[in-house]
């Protein structure tokens, strides 16, 4: 399980040395065509020798089998549907100790040309980065993958209002849109980020409860919490071409957002704990169930 670091992991050095290795590690889940295009991007993306792993959750397409036997990546298979963080931590655990930088991402990324060498080079400028984050479109859209922690007004606010009130204060604050230029963040997307090996081994990576969504908020949060820094890169660009696995029936899409509304509700009880909060976790958890329940409504 993740810990709560107590804000002195900066001060702490790594128990491994790494290297300045560079390895992608890419959780699937019947990725369809999606993972031989994000491999395909991967050619242009650095100039720098890499290793690839596939976290494969039990996929069912045969796709991640096709590309480890085509030799272009490493097939890890997990034997179960572990989730995004779980299925990471123990791919990135496998790796040797001359892999000091991961990218850890989605099948349905295309990656820009040159965007990993753009997101290495700016950790040459923050020597404190622990993750590092590119420019992500959706849709030719710039998507704010660079945001501020939710904290309990702008969580809050952003929940209520965001579905109903794009506009509201409390999602134009936490989403940090129309910002784009390099900076430090609350957290990064873990949809396509890089990460430092260093600060990742140093907060034990993802915490495995969230089984999808909120882990790469609670993962910025504990890096900064640590002592590291979550740093936006523009300039290296990346393409999310869409939820390949989540989007594909009504149902699925139901159980997805009920899990997110799981995991909201988790990352916020970890930073309201004992007896002296309770009252506000109970009233956390009845909102956002209800919540959940309204934005599910009509599937089955």
């Amino acid at each position: 399980m993740g810990r709560m670091p107590d804000g002195d992991g900066a001060q702490r050095s790594s128990t491994a040395q790494y290297g300045d290795g560079l390895a992608v590690v890419v959780v699937t889940y019947s990725p369809g065509d999606s993972l031989p295009a994000f491999l395909d991007s991967l050619e242009d993306a650095t100039s720098r020798p890499v290793t690839v792993v596939l976290a494969d959750n039990g996929s069912t397409d045969g796709v991640p089998e096709a590309e480890a036997a085509r030799g272009r990546a490493q097939l890890l298979p997990m034997g179960e549907n572990l989730g995004y963080g779980a299925a990471s931590n123990r791919a990135v655990a496998g790796l040797g100790a001359d892999v000091g930088w991961v990218l850890v991402s989605n099948p349905d990324i295309v990656l820009g040309p040159k965007a990993l060498d753009l997101l290495l080079e700016a950790a040459a400028r923050w020597p404190r980065a622990g993750s590092l984050g590119p420019l992500i479109r959706t849709d030719g859209e710039v998507y704010p993958s660079a945001r501020l922690l939710p904290s309990l007004g702008r969580g809050v606010g952003h929940a209520v209002f965001g579905a109903v009130w794009p506009a509201n204060p409390w999602t134009r604050s936490y989403r940090q849109e129309g910002s784009v230029a390099e900076r430090t963040a609350g957290w990064l997307s873990g949809s396509c980020v890089l990460l430092r090996r260093e600060a990742w081994d140093s907060v034990d990576g993802f915490d495995p409860r969230f089984f999808m969504y909120f882990e790469d908020v609670d993962l910025g949060d504990r890096l900064g919490r640590a002592g590291w820094l979550n740093v936006y890169v523009p300039d290296a660009e990346v393409v999310h071409t869409g939820g390949h696995a989540t989007n594909a029936d009504h149902p699925t899409s139901a159980r997805m957002l009920r899990e997110h509304h799981r995991s909201a509700y988790r990352f916020l009880a970890d930073r309201y704990r004992g007896r002296r909060w309770a009252p506000l976790r109970a009233g956390l958890r009845t909102a956002l169930g209800l919540r959940a329940r309204w934005s599910t409504r009509g599937t089955s």
